[in-house]
């Protein structure tokens, strides 16, 4: 298998692809990639800070040299702080996303190790995630458990 990475600035194209990957096959929605022209410049700068709370994991693609195979991206947030997690630090994975050529190969689960063990570097005691049914297995595996959520979202 490939290594893993860390994402940097110049693969945020490839990046913005295997997101789009995600959002076609999980959310009913529009699948125009205009707004990836939009989202490069932040993007780059964010794949750029490297102590920022902010990071992506990548797997090159093995077949397809300038293409990567999955991509993991994470961030921290701070919450105040409650009992068993005094610091208030939240990791949340999103974007999993491997390309369709290259599924089954255990890149999402090398990914998504390499961004738990970045969170762990950084004092994160909590990590959530929203899985799609068919990625539930690989998460349960990895030791997340499924929670009742009460989240309400507001667009604005």
């Amino acid at each position: 298998m490939s290594a893993v990475r860390r994402a940097v600035p110049e693969d945020a194209e490839e990046v913005l692809r295997l997101r789009q990957v995600m959002i076609d096959s999980v959310f009913a929605s529009d699948p125009s990639i205009a707004w990836h022209g939009e989202s490069l410049p932040t993007l780059r700068a964010q794949l750029g800070d490297s102590d920022g709370d902010f990071t992506a994991f990548v797997v090159d693609h093995p077949e397809r040299p300038g293409s990567l195979a999955c991509l993991v991206a994470g961030t921290i947030d701070y919450r105040i702080g409650k009992a068993g997690d005094p610091q208030g630090m939240v990791g949340f994975v999103f974007s999993v996303a491997t390309d369709p050529g290259a599924r089954r190969r255990g890149y999402a689960r090398a990914c998504t190790s390499a961004l738990l063990e970045w969170f762990r570097e950084r004092g994160v005691r909590r990590v959530q995630l929203t899985a799609s049914p068919e990625a539930e297995p690989l998460y349960i595996s990895l030791g997340f458990r499924p929670r009742p959520n009460p989240l309400l979202e507001l667009t604005l």
